[in-house]
């Protein structure tokens, strides 16, 4: 048996966590192709490294399939009703900084507010005979953040990509996305309501709350948590 430590497998997010292992005396590494997801961990015994996409994380943390993930505070959030009870936070990482946020129309003058959206969305379905398209891949989040606001008539329509051009697209009047600059919105004209901030998400290590941890791996794990000085 072994520690294991899933991060995610390619892109700006491994090569950051990669970073913020070895500042603390921990090495990551791939040893094979980008193709292949061999990985090993120096300076940490009894560690093994598991390459997985971000969104696949929180399930295998949630499974007790990992003891240790490193994905972002929205997948959490999302993917894991109850999150809190079966993963706990270790540390925050510094990097993969975004936020969750609604957006509509640059031209919605008269929109500025969540209390501006409901209002717009009653009246939208009184015109059109159906209700607001809010296009979002943050369903449990963005559903929850509308209900404690006080948003109705409105439905959400999935986007697993390209969310902001949606609008553009005619397929969703509004959209619920991460941002990290809101150049992207900006350019799809697009403008983030004032107080329409769902999440500040960023890198974030995780820890399995519902995994058993053999006499042996408890060492492991504790002397990898000692070195990352978390825990």
């Amino acid at each position: 048996m072994s520690v294991k430590l899933g991060i995610p497998s390619k892109g700006r997010l491994m090569e950051k966590t990669f970073d913020w292992f070895g500042a603390r005396g921990v090495s990551l590494r791939r040893t094979g192709s980008d193709r292949e997801y061999a990985a090993a961990v120096d300076g940490a015994d009894g560690v093994e490294l598991v390459l997985l996409s971000a969104g696949e994380i929180p399930r295998e943390l949630a499974a007790g399939r990992i003891h240790l993930g490193v994905t972002g505070t929205d997948l959490i959030r999302e993917k894991l009703a109850a999150w809190d009870t079966r993963v706990t936070e270790l540390t925050q990482m510094g990097f993969g900084n975004a936020n969750l946020v609604i957006a509509v129309p640059k031209c919605w003058v008269d929109v500025q507010t969540l209390e501006d959206l409901d209002a717009a969305a009653a009246a939208f379905r009184r015109v059109h005979r159906f209700r607001l398209r809010v296009a979002t891949k943050y369903h449990r989040l963005v559903r929850e953040f509308l209900r404690d606001n006080g948003v109705a008539d409105y439905q959400l329509v999935d986007s697993q990509g390209a969310t902001e051009g949606t609008v553009k697209n005619e397929t969703a009047e509004a959209i619920a996305d991460i941002t990290s600059t809101g150049d992207t919105m900006r350019a799809n004209h697009l403008k983030i309501l004032d107080d329409g901030l769902i999440l500040k998400s960023q890198a974030t290590l995780f820890r399995a709350r519902n995994v058993e941890v053999g006499a042996q791996d408890k060492d492991s794990l504790e002397v990898l948590l000692e070195k990352l000085r978390v825990g």
